[in-house]
């Protein structure tokens, strides 16, 4: 059967065919009587819109770019959740890239994104990226560009996180609360400002309660479960003392409480644990992992809601860079105590 085009909806209402074009398109100088028209004759024809050969002319794809550093843990998932569902209810289809925590697959994304004609890119960047010149060169060529979770300064684009700083320091408060005097924390070894600052305000947690900070208990790796047994192994085997664990990410958590368990360490009874983004898995281990939760959909659509509202400004870098910042929410769970 030969496919329907614009050339024959024109030739059925005796107009031209870039009035059909326009009308499919909703071009304000077209008339309502007319759209209503051509769309009606568009359906009696079966008429499928080419929307690459659309976007070509109108320079709109209606495509989003969504760069994630993986998918294999549930906070990714779920803020890319959020993003799509405001996106899709907005008109706009997603398209996910996994950069896997490389900057050179970062890159690529990007790159990707480009040629597929995205509108505009949502970012979260990558542990191993430490040159952002990929992600200035998007603003300085005009593409929208937000990052989310893990954010930059420097670049000055628009972002959405949670207060990672207050998550630091109400973990760390809670374990205090619940009697803890020697508290390790778990962090990264990347120079990410959101482990930075989970860093940060478990510091400030101890010092508003007068514990000492002691730097043999602040311990730094890749984000795994292997980290968090490999630190309790260490702190065993150098006799340090501590009956408290904040692990910089729910991961971590988990391998210290493996570790702690295959040491006969009794939890929370002996050692008090908690981690942080409220993994999927939290809820279900024995015993259930004390987090602070992220706000993960929430996340993704307060990013995407950002988004749309800037890209339909006249430029969508012509003010400062307007960022949300999330409250970060403590969920008590057995392994503190609860």
């Amino acid at each position: 059967m030969k496919k329907t085009t614009i050339h024959d909806i024109a030739r059925e209402l005796n107009i031209t065919f870039s009035t059909v074009a326009k009308a499919l398109n909703d071009h304000p100088r077209i008339k309502a009587s007319t759209k209503i028209a051509v769309k009606e004759m568009a359906t009696k024809l079966n008429y499928q819109q080419n929307k690459l050969a659309s976007s070509l002319k109108s320079g709109k794809t209606g495509i989003i770019g969504v760069l994630v550093p993986t998918l294999d843990v549930s906070f990714f998932s779920s803020v890319v959740h959020g993003i799509e569902n405001v996106m899709n209810e907005n008109g706009y289809s997603i398209l996910l890239y996994q950069s896997k925590e490389q900057q050179a697959h970062e890159i690529k994304g990007i790159e990707t994104f480009l040629q597929s004609r995205v509108e505009g890119i949502i970012s979260s960047v990558s542990l191993e990226t430490t040159c952002y010149n990929h992600f200035k060169e998007l603003k300085e060529y005009g593409i929208p560009l937000l990052l989310f979770d893990r954010t930059v300064d420097e670049i000055g684009v628009p972002y959405v996180r949670i207060d990672d700083y207050q998550g630091g320091f109400i973990a760390t408060e809670h374990l205090i609360n619940k009697g803890c005097k020697r508290i390790i924390h778990i962090s990264s070894q990347h120079n990410i400002k959101i482990f930075q600052e989970r860093l940060r305000g478990y510091m400030d947690a101890l010092s508003q309660y007068n514990i000492p900070i002691d730097d043999q208990l602040i311990i730094t790796g890749n984000p795994s479960i292997e980290l968090g047994m490999n630190c309790v192994k260490t702190l065993f085997e150098n006799k340090i003392y501590f009956d408290g664990v904040f692990a910089f990410e729910d991961y971590t958590g988990l391998g210290v409480l493996k570790q702690l368990n295959t040491l006969g360490i009794k939890v929370p009874e002996e050692v008090k644990v908690i981690g942080f983004a409220n993994e999927a898995f939290g809820a279900h281990i024995t015993p259930t992992l004390s987090t602070v939760d992220q706000q993960t959909v929430k996340m993704g659509e307060e990013s995407a809601k950002l988004f749309l509202k800037l890209l339909k400004g006249k430029n969508y870098y012509q003010d400062k860079a307007e960022g949300i910042i999330l409250e970060p929410i403590l969920i008590a769970r057995k392994s503190t105590g609860e």
